[in-house]
């Protein structure tokens, strides 16, 4: 309840700020500095750095705020906070220890359950309360750089779709578990009972817990799926190509709902910060039709969506289009010399279009 009190603390800090800053520019077309918002934040009764780092995240923000409207974008304001959007109390260098037991300022001794023993120098700690009403305490640390792995494993060029999770190039089939469709029902009756709950009451926080607690059991779900997929890949093949998506973007535009439950960025950024030390390299390839081009002849064969076979007129290929699509991912990635690597020997590296693509996971 402490923890939670400082929340409210740190939310009432952002609002105030917020709120100086906005009047500060209608008079004067100019934002607090940050030594003026620094001495704002003092004595509010928060340790002084958790205090200090409200302040900087805001001053952030709203630099953001200016630099997208430079560029010709709409952008607002940041937001007004409530107590459900306040979750973090961050401690960037001090005012915190950890031996058996997590010591905070100024919440003294905390029990914690360590899912693993911390290698290296702690460099910051962020207090973390989740919807579900649990506490995470995550520590940045510095470690020494290690050797990365030597990896002869082939090429693999990877398709990610929504009926399936994704294609390989030498035709393994990862299905997509659809961890939000398993709880979906379940999560839209809680959600009915929560909307006829009168706001405000005992009730209605009941409710809002139950909901909160299925959110939270379908997300770790698809983490721990995404975590154990993207770190077989790294170890299994000494180079991955993907496509570079604007998931995002899709995902406003048509079928948000199951691109999210796919999770394709946080798939994509668990296999990039894996690779080096997995001794992998993670290619991303421009995704411009990519499917419908035959990775063979190379012409376009123009499909539908609900097209699933790739059906050259010109070459005569004929395969499921998420595996010719895959293929041309990985041809993409290895400038056409993919076949190269089909056995497997890691000391022969063809040349890779430097136009075309991203490059994650080694010098």
């Amino acid at each position: 309840m402490q923890m939670k009190g400082h929340l409210w603390i740190e939310k009432n800090l952002w609002n105030m700020l917020l709120a100086a800053n906005q009047n500060c520019y209608n008079e004067t077309k100019k934002f607090l500095t940050r030594n003026d918002m620094q001495k704002m934040v003092k004595d509010t009764g928060l340790f002084s750095q958790v205090a200090q780092t409200v302040s900087h995240r805001l001053q952030k923000a709203l630099w953001r705020m200016v630099k997208l409207r430079k560029q010709g974008k709409e952008c607002g304001y940041p937001r007004f906070k409530n107590i459900d959007r306040m979750k973090s109390l961050n401690y960037p260098q001090a005012g915190f220890k950890l031996d058996n037991k997590l010591k905070v300022t100024p919440f003294g001794e905390i029990s914690i359950k360590k899912h693993r023993e911390i290698e290296g120098k702690i460099k910051t700690l962020t207090l973390k309360r989740e919807s579900s009403g649990k506490w995470f305490a995550t520590f940045c640390v510095e470690t020494e750089p290690r050797t990365p792995k030597i990896n002869h494993g082939e090429y693999v060029g990877i398709d990610l779709g929504l009926t399936k999770f994704a294609v390989l190039s030498n035709k393994e089939v990862i299905k997509n578990p659809r961890h939000l469709k398993q709880y979906e029902d379940r999560l839209a009756l809680l959600q009915q009972r929560l909307s006829k709950k009168k706001k405000g009451s005992k009730n209605r926080k009941r409710a809002k817990h139950k909901v909160a607690l299925l959110h939270e059991k379908v997300a770790n779900a698809r983490i721990d799926f995404l975590h154990k997929t993207s770190t077989r890949l790294v170890n299994t093949y000494s180079l991955i190509a993907l496509e570079n998506l604007a998931s995002q973007e899709m995902a406003e535009q048509n079928y948000g709902k199951q691109i999210n439950d796919a999770g394709w960025n946080t798939f994509a950024n668990m296999v990039s910060y894996k690779a080096e030390s997995a001794g992998c390299r993670i290619v991303f390839v421009n995704p411009h039709n990519t499917t419908q081009e035959c990775s063979n002849c190379h012409d376009i064969v123009k499909k539908e969506l609900s097209d699933r076979i790739h059906d050259c007129p010109y070459c005569g290929l004929v395969m499921d289009r998420d595996l010719n699509a895959a293929k041309n991912i990985l041809i993409r990635a290895t400038a056409g010399l993919a076949e190269c690597q089909a056995s497997g020997d890691g000391d022969s590296l063809p040349s890779l279009k430097e136009e075309a693509h991203t490059i994650h996971g080694w010098e």
